[in-house]
């Protein structure tokens, strides 16, 4: 095992025993439960939805070479620009570059996991830059010098006390405030920084082809804000975001929205076509989108896994996943946690340094379950476990013990042959201290189930 997954084991254990953690994202994620339970039952055919856009995911990565074409061609006929970015450094190069022939200083940015991804922040903050977090949840976690905790709901490992006490600490506010004091507070601090901000950058949830644009969903209007008082926007999406048309819009709008938060659509839902045209009142008067890669296409290129692309960020198998529950979003150190995250991270940022993220699972298949665009993610899990010992990336005391069992589960002599107390000494000395770390080892009878029915039928 590399540091990562060494790294991950020990914060995983950390995290499973803290029954503090344990009871405020068993609260956030029982409201989350019930607000989508609603929102479901709203739905007429729910499977017929869910196939509907998986069809359409899967046509769009099959045709991603026409599609993003299409969409950059429309875009660009209203003025907009698009960049094509390879990799992490390759966006945050073109993005300083941008803001340097503005003479821009300060950011404000809306929630978007892309950015995180390619940590535009402490990018930014290396050459001088305020990037400020509007989304309240990311405001508060980039208070605590802390990364997102969930792809939908960035804080939801803190409770209201601990957000009381952390403005309390920073801004004087009662250490008692309720949620709509702190909202206020918050409020306060970020609207002056919407109309002072020089470059206001966004992520999407979705690229439209066929019209060239840009479809972003929220709650709170900061983005709506965010992309309309500064001179310049900067939208960075992943490439796998396209869908062919606006008429698109109707199906992923309302299953992003009822698998995210449980509603029938978020608060805002804008779509955004270029900088800002002739006779508009507001809105930018220059308008990028980043195309990025980094990554996805290693994903895309694996014909069995690339359905991993498909994902919409609802974050629905999180909230479903057994292990996200009880380790956390930040024991995953990675940018897209929980079963998604573990599908496609080892595809994006190495195999070797991620694989064990694919094991992290009970397979109980409730991440493909819940899953808006039908991704069959408890198989893609088990994929890349294959992928793994097919490239020879699992140490030679696990091959060697899977080696050993095989010949023995192959062999019903070989099994037999062993005595209880042989295979009892073997579960003491291998297993005690890994599988039986937090389990009672089982104790092996004296001899097999074979042998004890040989010998009580062998005078008959």
């Amino acid at each position: 095992m590399g540091n990562t997954a060494d790294e991950f084991l020990v914060a995983a254990e950390e995290k499973a025993f803290d029954t503090d953690h344990r009871r405020v994202i068993n609260y956030n994620i029982g409201k989350y439960d019930a607000a989508v339970e609603r929102g479901l039952s709203r739905l007429i055919n729910l499977d017929t939805a869910k196939k509907k856009g998986h069809v359409i995911k899967w046509k769009m990565m099959e045709t991603l070479d026409k599609m993003l074409p299409e969409f950059e061609a429309n875009f660009q006929k209203r003025g907009g620009k698009v960049i094509w970015a390879n990799d992490a450094e390759e966006a945050n190069r073109e993005i300083l570059n941008i803001m340097q022939k503005a003479g821009a200083k300060t950011v404000v940015k809306s929630k978007s996991m892309v950015t995180e991804e390619i940590e535009l922040n402490e990018f930014l903050e290396h050459h001088h830059i305020e990037s400020l977090e509007t989304d309240l949840g990311e405001y508060i976690v980039q208070l605590l010098g802390q990364k997102p905790y969930h792809i939908v709901t960035p804080a939801m490992h803190l409770s209201k006390e601990d957000i009381a006490k952390l403005f309390h600490e920073r801004f004087g506010t009662p250490p008692d405030a309720t949620p709509e004091q702190l909202t206020q507070k918050a409020r306060e601090l970020l609207r002056d920084k919407y109309v002072q901000a020089d470059v206001g950058i966004t992520g999407a949830n979705f690229l439209i082809a066929d019209t060239g644009s840009i479809a972003i969903s929220e709650n709170e209007g900061n983005a709506r804000l965010s992309t309309s008082f500064p001179k310049i926007h900067i939208a960075i999406v992943g490439i796998e975001k396209i869908i062919p048309s606006m008429a698109d819009l109707d199906l992923f709008w309302p299953m992003l929205a009822t698998h995210g938060t449980g509603q029938n659509l978020t608060v805002y839902n804008t779509i955004l076509s270029g900088p800002r045209q002739t006779g508009e009142p507001d809105g930018p008067e220059e308008m990028y989108v980043i195309l990025l890669d980094n990554g996805r296409t290693n994903l895309l290129a694996q014909k069995e896994q690339r359905q991993g692309l498909y994902c919409i960020r609802c974050g629905a198998c999180l909230n479903a996943c057994p292990i996200y529950k009880n380790i956390g979003g930040h024991s995953y150190d990675t940018t897209y946690p929980g079963p998604i995250g573990s599908i496609i991270t080892p595809h994006m940022k190495g195999m070797e340094d991620f694989k064990h993220l694919s094991y992290a699972s009970s397979l109980c298949g409730k991440c493909s379950e819940v899953c808006p665009v039908k991704i069959d993610i408890h198989k893609m899990l088990l994929l890349n476990r294959r992928d793994a010992v097919n490239e020879g990336l699992v140490p030679n005391k696990e091959r060697w013990g899977w080696s050993f069992w095989k010949k023995g589960m192959l062999k019903r002599k070989t099994m037999d042959y062993f005595s209880g107390k042989t295979k009892n000494w073997m579960l003491r000395t291998f297993f005690k201290k890994t599988w039986g770390h937090y389990r009672e080892m089982p104790e092996v009878a004296d001899k097999s189930f074979a042998k004890q029915w040989q010998d009580k039928h062998s005078g008959e």
